[in-house]
């Protein structure tokens, strides 16, 4: 279990490091947004799956500057992909962006920027919801949820919401156990808290 905890605890740092030197907070705030942690990360339980999340909040979406801040954190050589969805015309109301950084160990580390219209139906939505599960959360099941996620293959994708529904609400304790929840539970959608 130490090592899970020392390789989250590297992670997490290694994370936090990403952030500061792509200035990621620090550009968007320039552009009027406001910039929330969610995730991972946020919750304190990062694994062996290297992102990081944010979600950003504007007065409008305006395509053209969304590019312009993006054009921007892409000017890091470290930033080696970048992917673009607009659902501003959909329930999400937001852009939807996904830059790939590659570290000095040569590791990829995918990190998502959501752009939200402010006052649209999400906004807060996963800010709340971290909240929540900080809240609910024991020092023993993050613990537990940490390392689960190391134990999980890496060809087995789990979502976070997953992991933290299984320990916090339901107890699971092995790798064994959350495959069998999995059996149990079924989600199509957005899983909510």
């Amino acid at each position: 279990m130490e090592q899970y905890l020392q390789l989250s605890k590297e992670q997490t740092a290694k994370a936090r490091e990403i952030i500061k030197s792509l200035k990621i907070i620090e550009t968007w705030q320039k552009a009027d947004a406001v910039v929330n942690l969610i995730g991972s990360l946020k919750i304190g339980v990062l694994g062996k799956h290297r992102d990081i999340d944010f979600h950003v909040y504007t007065d409008k979406l305006d395509i053209k500057q969304s590019f312009k801040v993006m054009a921007a954190l892409c000017g890091n050589e470290k930033i080696k992909k970048c992917t673009f969805e607009n659902l501003a015309q959909t329930d999400e109301c937001c852009l939807e962006w996904h830059l790939f950084y590659e570290d000095d160990m040569s590791d990829l580390w995918q990190i998502d920027i959501i752009q939200i219209k402010k006052g649209s139906f999400y906004d807060g939505y996963f800010e709340n919801v971290a909240k929540q599960i900080i809240s609910a959360m024991s020092p023993k099941q993050q613990e537990t949820i940490i390392r689960l996620k190391f134990e999980t293959p890496d060809d087995v994708k789990i979502s976070g919401m997953e992991y933290y529904k299984a320990v916090i609400q339901d107890n699971v304790q092995s790798f064994e156990e959350l495959l069998q929840w999995r059996r149990t539970h079924h989600f199509d959608t957005l899983i909510k808290w």
